[in-house]
């Protein structure tokens, strides 16, 4: 059943622009009113899978430490980026989307970031299932300014790929070149810049270090 109060007109007019008309009807995109579209182009939405409605939300409060008014949050998806979607993804309150030309961000099913976080990418950013995001992150595969050594470019953007079932929690940064296996939880305030390799365990520190092996958490 489609909530009404997340049918508002801005949502029924980027389902219709965005989407071919099978999806757009489904009414699958709802977005808060107050989130700012700075750039936002046909087709740069892919919606994949059993498409039902309000299966990507955009903009709404689901944790008590953001101002619902305030906090608007950013879409900015230049000419040919793409935000795919393979399932149900909710982008909550105050959170900032940039994709650059050519770049894509991929959400695995069941994707979730709930505040304040921001999601920054100049190549590519790639989220596995029942993805958990908390608030004041950053991921980000750009350094943005390009630095060159004897006329060679030395930092070009890396993708992210982040496994099924990842916990990050607040005030963490994942830097260009960064990997998360499945089942990880990465400690508040944590850095990472570079490959990890085992699954089902925490991840904690600046710059991250494996902490503990073996674990579950719940979602």
């Amino acid at each position: 059943m489609i909530n009404l109060k997340k049918i508002n007109l801005r949502s029924i007019i980027l389902n219709f622009y965005l989407l071919p008309f099978k999806q757009a009807i489904k009414f699958p995109i709802s977005i808060e009113s107050h989130v700012l579209i700075k750039e936002l182009h046909r087709g740069a939405v892919i919606l994949e899978g059993n498409i039902i409605p309000g299966m990507l939300q955009i903009g709404y409060n689901i944790v008590g430490i953001v101002d619902e008014k305030r906090d608007r949050g950013i879409i900015h998806i230049s000419r040919g980026g793409k935000l795919i979607c393979k399932g149900k993804t909710f982008i909550g309150t105050g959170c900032n989307i940039s994709i650059g030309k050519t770049a894509e961000i991929i959400f695995g099913k069941d994707a979730v970031i709930t505040a304040k976080s921001s999601l920054i990418c100049h190549k590519k950013i790639i989220i596995g299932e029942n993805f958990l995001c908390s608030w004041d992150v950053l991921i980000m595969d750009t350094d943005f300014h390009k630095i060159y050594s004897e006329s060679m470019l030395v930092n070009e953007p890396k993708e992210i790929i982040i496994g099924d079932k990842v916990w990050i929690c607040c005030g963490c940064k994942i830097l260009k070149g960064s990997k998360v296996p499945n089942g990880c939880v990465i400690g508040a305030n944590s850095f990472l810049n570079k490959e990890f390799y085992r699954d089902n365990s925490v991840y904690v520190g600046n710059p991250a270090r494996l902490y503990k092996e073996g674990i579950l958490w719940e979602i």
